[in-house]
């Protein structure tokens, strides 16, 4: 045996080495052999509380926002279901009935 460690998406103990990278062959899945986890790569987004925000999570709106592009206001108490987090100064996609698709600061929504 190789000793290297087994896929940690599908189990094969068929991986190799490619430079600081392991691979599956099976799945194709690629992952740091120092042993760096991916999600450590990973940005952690927190709510206004200070609560960790995932994706497909529901969130309330706690400030009155203004709509750049338009006149209406997105009120307080807001929810916003099934968010998906992004990169970026904005860093909340989601779809908000009556305005549409929105891009949100995290800094201004509770996890609800």
């Amino acid at each position: 045996m190789s000793g290297l460690p087994a896929c940690p998406k599908c189990g094969s103990s068929f991986t190799y080495e490619d430079g600081a990278l392991l691979i599956c062959p099976e799945c194709a899945h690629e992952w740091p052999k120092d042993g760096e986890s991916e999600s450590a790569n990973k940005k952690i987004i927190r709510d206004a509380n200070g609560n960790e925000l995932a994706d497909g999570d529901t969130v309330t709106v706690i400030k009155d926002l203004k709509v750049k592009g338009s006149s209406s206001v997105l009120k307080v108490g807001t929810k916003v279901k099934n968010i998906r987090l992004v990169e970026g100064d904005h860093d909340i996609d989601c779809k908000i009935d009556g305005f549409g698709p929105m891009k949100l600061k995290s800094e201004f929504v509770k996890k609800a």
